[in-house]
Protein backbone atom coordinates (compact mmCIF):
# COMPACT_ATOMS: atom_id res chain seq x y z
CA UNK A 1 0.00 0.00 0.00
CA UNK A 2 1.04 3.64 -0.75
CA UNK A 3 1.37 6.15 1.77
CA UNK A 4 -2.03 8.63 2.09
CA UNK A 5 -2.48 11.38 -0.11
CA UNK A 6 -5.12 13.24 1.09
CA UNK A 7 -3.62 16.05 3.85
CA UNK A 8 -5.03 17.06 7.17
CA UNK A 9 -6.09 20.33 5.94
CA UNK A 10 -8.27 18.50 3.53
CA UNK A 11 -9.11 15.50 6.02
CA UNK A 12 -10.34 18.71 8.72
CA UNK A 13 -12.07 20.58 5.60
CA UNK A 14 -14.12 17.29 4.74
CA UNK A 15 -15.56 17.02 8.22
CA UNK A 16 -16.47 20.89 8.46
CA UNK A 17 -18.23 20.72 4.93
CA UNK A 18 -19.97 17.18 5.69
CA UNK A 19 -21.23 18.80 9.12
CA UNK A 20 -22.47 22.18 7.67
CA UNK A 21 -24.59 20.37 4.67
CA UNK A 22 -25.83 18.15 7.83
CA UNK A 23 -27.02 21.08 9.80
CA UNK A 24 -28.56 22.67 6.48
CA UNK A 25 -30.43 19.55 5.04
CA UNK A 26 -32.44 20.33 1.70
CA UNK A 27 -33.98 17.59 0.07
CA UNK A 28 -35.36 16.98 -3.59
CA UNK A 29 -35.02 20.15 -6.05
CA UNK A 30 -34.53 22.15 -2.51
CA UNK A 31 -30.37 21.68 -2.73
CA UNK A 32 -30.50 25.86 -3.82
CA UNK A 33 -28.20 26.63 -0.66
CA UNK A 34 -26.32 23.54 -1.08
CA UNK A 35 -25.72 23.79 -5.16
CA UNK A 36 -25.15 27.52 -4.59
CA UNK A 37 -21.86 26.58 -2.10
CA UNK A 38 -20.64 24.28 -4.64
CA UNK A 39 -21.03 25.96 -7.21
CA UNK A 40 -19.17 29.10 -5.78
CA UNK A 41 -16.27 26.49 -4.20
CA UNK A 42 -15.71 24.72 -7.78
CA UNK A 43 -15.59 28.51 -9.51
CA UNK A 44 -12.96 29.21 -7.10
CA UNK A 45 -10.51 26.09 -8.23
CA UNK A 46 -11.01 27.28 -11.77
CA UNK A 47 -13.52 24.51 -13.21
CA UNK A 48 -15.67 25.47 -16.14
CA UNK A 49 -19.51 25.28 -14.89
CA UNK A 50 -22.62 24.45 -16.06
CA UNK A 51 -25.90 24.67 -13.84
CA UNK A 52 -29.71 24.74 -14.12
CA UNK A 53 -30.95 24.60 -16.99
CA UNK A 54 -27.99 23.60 -18.73
CA UNK A 55 -27.74 20.43 -17.37
CA UNK A 56 -30.92 19.80 -16.56
CA UNK A 57 -34.61 19.59 -18.24
CA UNK A 58 -36.78 20.75 -16.12
CA UNK A 59 -39.76 18.37 -17.68
CA UNK A 60 -37.83 15.47 -17.06
CA UNK A 61 -38.15 16.41 -13.41
CA UNK A 62 -40.37 14.07 -11.28
CA UNK A 63 -41.62 14.76 -7.82
CA UNK A 64 -41.13 18.70 -8.64
CA UNK A 65 -42.62 20.46 -4.74
CA UNK A 66 -45.18 22.97 -5.43
CA UNK A 67 -44.11 26.74 -6.12
CA UNK A 68 -44.85 27.71 -2.70
CA UNK A 69 -42.68 24.88 -1.00
CA UNK A 70 -39.72 26.51 -3.64
CA UNK A 71 -40.06 30.21 -3.31
CA UNK A 72 -40.51 29.82 0.56
CA UNK A 73 -37.14 27.60 0.48
CA UNK A 74 -35.05 29.85 -1.51
CA UNK A 75 -36.36 32.60 0.76
CA UNK A 76 -34.82 30.47 3.37
CA UNK A 77 -31.63 29.75 1.77
CA UNK A 78 -31.33 32.99 0.89
CA UNK A 79 -31.44 33.21 5.00
CA UNK A 80 -29.16 30.75 5.69
CA UNK A 81 -25.86 30.89 4.23
CA UNK A 82 -26.12 30.44 0.45
CA UNK A 83 -24.15 32.10 -2.01
CA UNK A 84 -25.80 34.80 -3.30
CA UNK A 85 -24.50 35.39 -6.65
CA UNK A 86 -25.10 31.64 -7.38
CA UNK A 87 -28.72 31.36 -5.73
CA UNK A 88 -30.83 33.11 -8.12
CA UNK A 89 -29.32 30.67 -11.02
CA UNK A 90 -30.94 27.76 -9.06
CA UNK A 91 -34.16 29.63 -8.61
CA UNK A 92 -37.04 27.37 -9.06
CA UNK A 93 -35.80 23.77 -8.19
CA UNK A 94 -33.23 23.44 -10.94
CA UNK A 95 -30.14 22.74 -8.66
CA UNK A 96 -27.95 20.24 -10.63
CA UNK A 97 -24.55 21.37 -11.15
CA UNK A 98 -21.54 20.23 -13.53
CA UNK A 99 -17.69 20.75 -13.00
CA UNK A 100 -15.75 20.44 -16.37
CA UNK A 101 -11.89 20.01 -16.42
CA UNK A 102 -10.32 19.62 -19.74
CA UNK A 103 -6.84 18.97 -19.07
CA UNK A 104 -5.49 19.83 -22.85
CA UNK A 105 -4.18 16.33 -23.41
CA UNK A 106 -5.79 13.16 -25.51
CA UNK A 107 -7.42 10.98 -22.99
CA UNK A 108 -11.14 10.13 -22.07
CA UNK A 109 -13.83 11.73 -20.93
CA UNK A 110 -14.36 10.41 -16.69
CA UNK A 111 -17.01 11.40 -15.27
CA UNK A 112 -18.02 11.30 -11.31
CA UNK A 113 -21.90 11.71 -9.88
CA UNK A 114 -22.68 12.78 -6.56
CA UNK A 115 -25.86 12.87 -5.18
CA UNK A 116 -27.04 16.44 -3.09
CA UNK A 117 -30.24 15.73 -1.33
CA UNK A 118 -31.50 14.77 2.14
CA UNK A 119 -35.01 13.21 3.11
CA UNK A 120 -38.31 13.80 4.42
CA UNK A 121 -37.99 12.79 7.75
CA UNK A 122 -37.42 14.62 11.14
CA UNK A 123 -33.58 14.00 13.06
CA UNK A 124 -33.61 13.16 15.96
CA UNK A 125 -32.23 15.19 19.27
CA UNK A 126 -31.55 13.17 21.82
CA UNK A 127 -28.03 12.08 23.60
CA UNK A 128 -26.15 9.34 21.86
CA UNK A 129 -26.57 10.41 18.67
CA UNK A 130 -23.61 12.25 17.83
CA UNK A 131 -24.84 15.47 15.80
CA UNK A 132 -26.98 16.52 18.07
CA UNK A 133 -23.68 15.73 20.95
CA UNK A 134 -21.88 17.80 18.38
CA UNK A 135 -24.37 20.45 17.18
CA UNK A 136 -25.09 20.16 14.00
CA UNK A 137 -28.48 18.26 13.82
CA UNK A 138 -30.80 19.62 10.55
CA UNK A 139 -31.84 23.10 11.54
CA UNK A 140 -35.19 22.35 9.00
CA UNK A 141 -37.59 20.71 10.26
CA UNK A 142 -38.52 17.07 8.33
CA UNK A 143 -35.40 17.60 6.86
CA UNK A 144 -32.72 15.40 7.29
CA UNK A 145 -29.35 13.83 6.10
CA UNK A 146 -30.24 10.73 6.73
CA UNK A 147 -28.81 8.54 3.88
CA UNK A 148 -25.01 9.92 3.45
CA UNK A 149 -25.51 12.38 0.25
CA UNK A 150 -23.95 15.24 2.32
CA UNK A 151 -21.26 12.98 2.72
CA UNK A 152 -21.53 12.68 -0.72
CA UNK A 153 -21.69 16.40 -1.97
CA UNK A 154 -18.40 16.67 0.41
CA UNK A 155 -16.47 14.13 -1.06
CA UNK A 156 -16.51 15.55 -4.50
CA UNK A 157 -15.93 19.00 -3.23
CA UNK A 158 -12.60 16.85 -1.98
CA UNK A 159 -12.01 15.50 -5.18
CA UNK A 160 -12.38 18.63 -7.24
CA UNK A 161 -10.11 20.17 -4.81
CA UNK A 162 -7.38 17.38 -5.79
CA UNK A 163 -7.84 16.98 -9.17
CA UNK A 164 -7.71 21.05 -9.85
CA UNK A 165 -4.34 20.33 -7.64
CA UNK A 166 -2.93 17.88 -9.37
CA UNK A 167 -4.11 18.14 -12.76
CA UNK A 168 -0.64 18.39 -14.33
CA UNK A 169 -0.61 14.57 -13.81
CA UNK A 170 -3.93 14.09 -15.67
CA UNK A 171 -4.92 13.30 -19.30
CA UNK A 172 -8.53 14.02 -20.58
CA UNK A 173 -11.14 15.55 -19.41
CA UNK A 174 -13.18 14.97 -15.69
CA UNK A 175 -16.58 15.96 -15.53
CA UNK A 176 -17.71 16.10 -11.73
CA UNK A 177 -21.64 15.81 -11.50
CA UNK A 178 -23.68 17.37 -8.50
CA UNK A 179 -27.27 15.80 -8.94
CA UNK A 180 -30.21 17.00 -6.96
CA UNK A 181 -33.24 14.47 -6.10
CA UNK A 182 -31.59 11.06 -6.29
CA UNK A 183 -34.48 10.17 -3.11
CA UNK A 184 -37.35 9.42 -5.12
CA UNK A 185 -35.69 8.78 -7.77
CA UNK A 186 -36.46 11.78 -9.46
CA UNK A 187 -33.72 14.19 -10.30
CA UNK A 188 -30.84 11.86 -12.88
CA UNK A 189 -33.36 11.59 -16.09
CA UNK A 190 -33.82 15.56 -16.38
CA UNK A 191 -29.43 15.31 -16.32
CA UNK A 192 -29.30 12.73 -18.65
CA UNK A 193 -32.29 14.32 -21.08
CA UNK A 194 -30.22 17.37 -21.06
CA UNK A 195 -26.62 15.72 -22.06
CA UNK A 196 -24.73 15.55 -19.42
CA UNK A 197 -23.28 12.19 -20.02
CA UNK A 198 -23.70 11.88 -23.65
CA UNK A 199 -19.75 12.65 -24.30
CA UNK A 200 -18.96 10.14 -20.95
CA UNK A 201 -16.16 7.48 -21.89
CA UNK A 202 -16.27 6.21 -18.03
CA UNK A 203 -18.77 6.93 -15.70
CA UNK A 204 -18.33 6.36 -11.76
CA UNK A 205 -21.01 6.58 -9.04
CA UNK A 206 -20.53 5.77 -4.89
CA UNK A 207 -22.10 5.71 -2.03
CA UNK A 208 -21.19 5.54 1.51
CA UNK A 209 -22.20 2.64 4.16
CA UNK A 210 -25.11 0.10 2.48
CA UNK A 211 -24.08 -2.30 5.35
CA UNK A 212 -20.67 -2.24 3.82
CA UNK A 213 -18.00 -1.90 7.14
CA UNK A 214 -15.16 0.87 7.30
CA UNK A 215 -12.00 0.12 5.58
CA UNK A 216 -13.64 -1.92 3.13
CA UNK A 217 -14.22 -1.03 -0.75
CA UNK A 218 -16.75 -2.47 -2.95
CA UNK A 219 -15.92 -1.61 -6.67
CA UNK A 220 -19.49 -2.88 -8.36
CA UNK A 221 -22.89 -2.93 -6.86
CA UNK A 222 -24.59 -6.18 -8.41
CA UNK A 223 -27.37 -4.20 -10.32
CA UNK A 224 -30.13 -2.43 -8.88
CA UNK A 225 -33.74 -3.12 -9.09
CA UNK A 226 -35.66 -0.78 -11.27
CA UNK A 227 -38.51 1.08 -9.91
CA UNK A 228 -41.58 3.31 -10.40
CA UNK A 229 -42.87 5.65 -7.53
CA UNK A 230 -46.63 6.91 -8.11
CA UNK A 231 -48.79 9.21 -6.06
CA UNK A 232 -52.59 7.96 -6.80
CA UNK A 233 -55.77 10.00 -5.72
CA UNK A 234 -58.88 8.36 -5.95
CA UNK A 235 -62.21 11.17 -6.37
CA UNK A 236 -65.70 10.18 -5.53
CA UNK A 237 -68.72 11.71 -4.31
CA UNK A 238 -69.51 12.23 -0.65
CA UNK A 239 -73.03 11.72 0.61
CA UNK A 240 -74.23 11.09 3.87
CA UNK A 241 -73.77 7.53 5.06
CA UNK A 242 -76.84 7.08 7.11
CA UNK A 243 -79.65 9.05 4.59
CA UNK A 244 -78.20 8.47 1.26
CA UNK A 245 -75.44 6.38 1.17
CA UNK A 246 -76.51 5.09 -2.47
CA UNK A 247 -75.35 8.83 -3.99
CA UNK A 248 -72.34 8.44 -2.79
CA UNK A 249 -69.18 7.24 -4.66
CA UNK A 250 -66.73 5.65 -2.39
CA UNK A 251 -63.27 6.39 -2.78
CA UNK A 252 -62.34 5.02 -0.20
CA UNK A 253 -63.16 1.39 -0.68
CA UNK A 254 -62.14 2.27 -4.22
CA UNK A 255 -58.44 3.02 -2.54
CA UNK A 256 -59.22 -0.24 -0.71
CA UNK A 257 -60.14 -2.37 -3.07
CA UNK A 258 -56.36 -1.58 -5.08
CA UNK A 259 -54.71 -2.18 -2.35
CA UNK A 260 -55.75 -5.87 -2.25
CA UNK A 261 -55.55 -5.90 -5.92
CA UNK A 262 -51.76 -4.49 -6.05
CA UNK A 263 -50.89 -7.11 -3.63
CA UNK A 264 -51.91 -9.58 -5.79
CA UNK A 265 -50.41 -9.01 -8.67
CA UNK A 266 -48.68 -12.13 -9.75
CA UNK A 267 -45.14 -12.40 -9.88
CA UNK A 268 -43.24 -12.43 -13.03
CA UNK A 269 -40.62 -15.31 -14.33
CA UNK A 270 -37.54 -12.84 -15.33
CA UNK A 271 -36.83 -11.97 -11.69
CA UNK A 272 -37.85 -10.38 -8.43
CA UNK A 273 -40.23 -8.18 -7.89
CA UNK A 274 -41.76 -6.07 -5.42
CA UNK A 275 -45.30 -3.60 -5.03
CA UNK A 276 -45.92 -1.84 -2.03
CA UNK A 277 -48.36 0.70 -0.72
CA UNK A 278 -46.79 2.87 1.81
CA UNK A 279 -49.41 5.96 2.25
CA UNK A 280 -53.51 5.52 2.06
CA UNK A 281 -55.61 8.10 3.47
CA UNK A 282 -59.44 9.00 2.83
CA UNK A 283 -62.23 10.09 4.63
CA UNK A 284 -63.44 13.03 6.45
CA UNK A 285 -65.44 11.99 9.05
CA UNK A 286 -67.73 8.38 10.20
CA UNK A 287 -70.69 9.57 8.75
CA UNK A 288 -69.57 10.17 5.39
CA UNK A 289 -69.28 8.52 2.56
CA UNK A 290 -65.37 9.51 1.29
CA UNK A 291 -65.00 11.63 -1.60
CA UNK A 292 -61.47 11.19 -1.73
CA UNK A 293 -58.78 8.93 -0.66
CA UNK A 294 -54.76 9.35 -1.41
CA UNK A 295 -51.91 6.88 -1.82
CA UNK A 296 -48.56 6.76 -2.50
CA UNK A 297 -47.09 3.52 -4.06
CA UNK A 298 -44.52 2.09 -5.79
CA UNK A 299 -43.39 -1.18 -7.51
CA UNK A 300 -39.70 -2.46 -8.70
CA UNK A 301 -38.21 -5.15 -10.60
CA UNK A 302 -34.69 -7.11 -10.96
CA UNK A 303 -34.85 -5.88 -14.22
CA UNK A 304 -36.55 -3.18 -16.48
CA UNK A 305 -38.64 -5.55 -17.72
CA UNK A 306 -40.15 -6.75 -15.06
CA UNK A 307 -40.50 -3.64 -13.26
CA UNK A 308 -42.85 -2.19 -16.65
CA UNK A 309 -44.87 -5.59 -16.05
CA UNK A 310 -45.53 -4.62 -12.26
CA UNK A 311 -46.06 -1.26 -13.49
CA UNK A 312 -48.65 -1.68 -15.98
CA UNK A 313 -50.53 -4.21 -13.48
CA UNK A 314 -50.59 -2.06 -10.76
CA UNK A 315 -51.70 0.70 -13.45
CA UNK A 316 -54.85 -1.88 -14.64
CA UNK A 317 -55.37 -2.53 -11.04
CA UNK A 318 -56.17 1.19 -10.14
CA UNK A 319 -57.94 1.82 -13.26
CA UNK A 320 -60.15 -1.23 -12.04
CA UNK A 321 -60.90 -0.39 -8.67
CA UNK A 322 -62.04 3.07 -9.77
CA UNK A 323 -64.17 1.80 -12.22
CA UNK A 324 -65.90 -1.05 -9.02
CA UNK A 325 -67.39 1.95 -7.47
CA UNK A 326 -67.68 4.85 -10.13
CA UNK A 327 -64.86 6.84 -9.09
CA UNK A 328 -62.24 8.14 -10.75
CA UNK A 329 -58.29 8.08 -10.79
CA UNK A 330 -55.50 10.39 -10.99
CA UNK A 331 -51.53 8.69 -11.54
CA UNK A 332 -48.74 10.62 -11.21
CA UNK A 333 -45.50 9.50 -11.39
CA UNK A 334 -42.99 11.17 -9.24
CA UNK A 335 -39.78 8.86 -9.71
CA UNK A 336 -38.28 5.79 -11.64
CA UNK A 337 -35.19 4.79 -12.39
CA UNK A 338 -33.75 2.02 -14.02
CA UNK A 339 -31.77 -1.07 -13.31
CA UNK A 340 -27.98 -1.28 -14.44
CA UNK A 341 -25.32 -3.79 -14.08
CA UNK A 342 -21.85 -2.05 -13.85
CA UNK A 343 -19.04 -2.95 -16.19
CA UNK A 344 -17.34 -5.91 -15.40
CA UNK A 345 -13.64 -4.33 -16.89
CA UNK A 346 -14.23 -0.88 -15.02
CA UNK A 347 -14.95 -3.21 -11.82
CA UNK A 348 -11.60 -5.16 -11.89
CA UNK A 349 -9.95 -1.66 -12.84
CA UNK A 350 -11.45 0.04 -9.62
CA UNK A 351 -10.93 -2.57 -7.60
CA UNK A 352 -7.44 -3.07 -8.32
CA UNK A 353 -7.01 0.88 -7.91
CA UNK A 354 -8.46 0.77 -4.29
CA UNK A 355 -5.78 -1.75 -3.23
CA UNK A 356 -3.18 0.58 -3.56
CA UNK A 357 -4.88 2.84 -1.19
CA UNK A 358 -4.26 2.55 2.92
CA UNK A 359 -7.71 2.98 3.45
CA UNK A 360 -8.71 -0.12 2.69
CA UNK A 361 -8.15 -3.77 4.55
CA UNK A 362 -10.38 -5.32 2.60
CA UNK A 363 -11.12 -4.81 -1.74
CA UNK A 364 -14.36 -6.50 -2.98
CA UNK A 365 -14.81 -6.44 -6.88
CA UNK A 366 -18.55 -7.23 -6.36
CA UNK A 367 -21.71 -6.56 -3.70
CA UNK A 368 -24.32 -9.48 -4.76
CA UNK A 369 -27.78 -9.04 -3.85
CA UNK A 370 -29.39 -5.75 -5.22
CA UNK A 371 -32.39 -4.86 -3.18
CA UNK A 372 -32.23 -0.95 -3.32
CA UNK A 373 -32.87 0.97 -6.37
CA UNK A 374 -30.70 4.19 -7.70
CA UNK A 375 -31.45 6.69 -10.60
CA UNK A 376 -27.91 6.88 -11.00
CA UNK A 377 -28.58 4.11 -13.21
CA UNK A 378 -29.99 6.29 -15.75
CA UNK A 379 -26.52 7.75 -16.08
CA UNK A 380 -24.97 4.35 -15.73
CA UNK A 381 -27.07 2.80 -19.00
CA UNK A 382 -26.60 6.17 -21.13
CA UNK A 383 -22.89 5.79 -21.13
CA UNK A 384 -23.12 2.29 -21.84
CA UNK A 385 -25.42 2.65 -24.74
CA UNK A 386 -22.86 5.31 -25.64
CA UNK A 387 -20.19 2.04 -25.49
CA UNK A 388 -18.93 3.38 -22.43
CA UNK A 389 -17.92 2.04 -19.04
CA UNK A 390 -19.86 2.22 -15.69
CA UNK A 391 -20.40 1.14 -12.24
CA UNK A 392 -21.35 2.07 -8.73
CA UNK A 393 -18.84 1.55 -6.34
CA UNK A 394 -19.28 1.69 -2.65
CA UNK A 395 -16.88 2.78 0.28
CA UNK A 396 -17.50 1.07 3.62
CA UNK A 397 -18.47 3.26 6.58
CA UNK A 398 -19.90 2.30 10.21
CA UNK A 399 -23.39 3.41 10.64
CA UNK A 400 -25.04 4.52 13.94
CA UNK A 401 -27.91 3.44 12.18
CA UNK A 402 -29.50 2.44 9.15
CA UNK A 403 -30.12 4.41 6.28
CA UNK A 404 -33.66 6.68 6.02
CA UNK A 405 -33.21 6.41 10.13
CA UNK A 406 -33.69 9.39 12.11
CA UNK A 407 -30.28 8.45 14.25
CA UNK A 408 -28.25 7.84 11.32
CA UNK A 409 -25.21 9.07 11.23
CA UNK A 410 -21.64 8.03 9.09
CA UNK A 411 -18.02 7.00 10.45
CA UNK A 412 -16.76 10.52 9.34
CA UNK A 413 -13.31 8.76 8.31
CA UNK A 414 -14.83 7.27 5.27
CA UNK A 415 -14.56 10.67 3.59
CA UNK A 416 -10.77 11.03 3.38
CA UNK A 417 -10.96 6.96 2.46
CA UNK A 418 -13.51 7.88 -0.54
CA UNK A 419 -11.83 11.31 -1.87
CA UNK A 420 -7.97 8.88 -1.58
CA UNK A 421 -9.91 6.53 -3.95
CA UNK A 422 -11.71 7.82 -6.32
CA UNK A 423 -8.70 10.77 -7.12
CA UNK A 424 -6.66 7.18 -7.55
CA UNK A 425 -8.76 6.00 -9.79
CA UNK A 426 -9.01 9.49 -11.49
CA UNK A 427 -5.18 9.02 -12.21
CA UNK A 428 -5.63 5.29 -13.30
CA UNK A 429 -8.65 6.13 -15.96
CA UNK A 430 -7.54 9.64 -17.46
CA UNK A 431 -4.07 8.40 -18.51
CA UNK A 432 -5.82 5.12 -19.45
Amino acid sequence: MTEKIVNENLQNQLISWRRDLHKHAESAFLEMRTASLVASYLESLGYGLQVAGEVMKADERMGVPSKEVLDAHYKWAEENGADVDWLPKFEGGMTGVVATLKTGKPGPVVAYRFDMDALDIQEDMSDGHIPFEKGFTSLNDFKMHACGHDGHTSIGLGLAKMVMEQKEKLAGTIKLIFQPAEEGTRGAKSMVEAGVVDDVDVFIAMHLGVGVPSREFVAGNSGFLATTKMDVVFKGVASHAGGKPEEGRNALMAASSAVLGLYGIPRHSGGASRVNVGVLNAGTGRNIIPSKASMKIETRGETSEVNDYIRSQALFVLKGAASMYGAEVEVDIVGEAKSSMPSAELVDQLAETAKTSPHFDTVTAWLPDAAGSEDATYFMEKVKANGGLATYCIVGSDLAAGHHNERFDFDEASLEAAVDVLYRSVEKLSNA
